[in-house]
């Protein structure tokens, strides 16, 4: 129940932004590995569940830091969301990153895990203790009457 739930949420969200993504400029890099791959975009929705009281940290590391090294190995940052109504409000972050493929989203997550300036922030944003507690992915295929493929 609780992921369907904001698997809507998130879907919700996405229609309503999708103007804005679709009017967004990729990088041309994006585009010729898209094009390259001969098939539409992966989608990956993930929802991160924080230890008590350290949302705004995991705010801070996805500010400061993550979307940044999302971009920095091949992964479009699609947008970020936190749920309105408690108790998901206090502890969860979702978002939504698009990939060229599935073997991309692969090979961006190994890149990312592996990069010494993620390791770097990661270890100094978990000094005080672990920011997550649960992490859930859910890659996502755009169906043919959907805006945004």
């Amino acid at each position: 129940m609780f992921q369907r739930r904001i698997i809507i949420f998130v879907l919700t969200a996405l229609v309503f932004t999708s103007g804005y993504v679709l009017g967004a400029r990729r990088d041309a890099s994006e585009d010729a590995a898209t094009s390259a791959a001969g098939a539409a975009r992966m989608f990956e929705m993930r929802t991160y569940t924080t230890h008590e009281g350290k949302l705004e940290a995991l705010h801070s590391r996805f500010r400061n830091h993550t979307t940044k090294l999302f971009k920095k190995h091949g992964m479009t940052n699609v947008g970020y969301w936190v749920p309105d109504d408690a108790p998901l409000a206090q502890n969860t972050l979702v978002y939504i990153l698009a990939h060229p493929s599935r073997e991309a989203a692969k090979k961006s997550w190994d890149g990312f895990r592996n990069d010494p300036e993620w390791v770097k922030v990661k270890t100094e944003s978990e000094a005080g203790g672990k920011i997550v507690s649960k992490v859930e992915s859910v890659f996502m295929s755009a169906t043919d009457y959907s805006s945004m493929k």
